[in-house]
């Protein structure tokens, strides 16, 4: 998730209405902090099931959410092989901040009592470095899904924060369905997906289009190998 600074301001909102909805703390402003400037209070080193690619977990500031999120990240990683979707090993989890892929994957604590929607979060953020390996096939997916859907929204909670963000997550979101649906069932993704605050207009058109958007996927091969 890549955010402007008005959509930052849009995701803080959204977060503090779901969060206070559920009675949880409100979430802090929303930040996204540079890596240096982090502060890491927790650490983490464990193995997805079955996998060699240890993932390292560090919290940005040790707060019980963070260290609620990281049980519940380490229970999602024993539990699931996810060695099909590791493409970077370093996760940190900070309160207050937007899920981002780089330059660190990055997730708020929104979802530590939900593995389900937890471990989608997770493999979204991953999709987007398996994404960036492949720039020039999405590039061309991207022109396509232009052509496709000449007029999109732009900003949360429909859509991402410029076009060309928003034609790329239709890649992504519909990876992260497609994963989810591997990992979970078919059920609990539909309960994880129609639940997301954000991306809406995104996640309805890859559920409406999904074989047109398949057949954008495969033709720049753009699937998890």
């Amino acid at each position: 998730m890549h955010l402007s600074r008005s959509n930052r301001r849009i995701a803080g909102k959204i977060l503090v209405r779901r969060e206070s909805s559920r009675g949880l703390r409100t979430l802090a402003t929303v930040l996204v902090a540079s890596v240096g400037a982090w502060s890491i209070a927790g650490h983490a080193t464990l193995s997805a099931r079955g996998s060699d690619s240890r993932i390292t977990i560090d919290l940005a500031r040790g707060t019980p959410r963070e260290q609620l999120a990281k049980q519940t990240l380490e229970q999602v990683l024993a539990s699931h092989d996810l060695r099909k979707y590791t493409f970077t090993r370093r996760v940190v989890i900070e309160q207050g901040a937007v899920n981002h892929a780089f330059p660190v994957l990055t997730l708020n604590p929104y979802f530590a009592s939900s593995p389900d929607e937890l471990l989608s979060t997770y493999i979204h953020e991953q999709l987007h470095w398996h994404l960036r390996d492949r720039a020039a096939e999405q590039q061309a997916a991207i022109s396509e899904l232009r052509r496709m859907y000449p007029h999109v929204p732009v900003g949360l909670p429909a859509s991402a924060e410029n076009e060309y963000s928003t034609y790329g997550h239709l890649v992504d979101c519909y990876l992260e369905i497609l994963a989810d649906r591997e990992l979970l069932g078919p059920e609990r993704t539909d309960v994880v997906i129609h639940g997301r605050p954000w991306y809406t207009w995104i996640y309805t058109t890859v559920l409406a289009d999904e074989k047109q958007i398949a057949g954008v996927v495969d033709r720049h091969r753009l699937r998890v190998p």
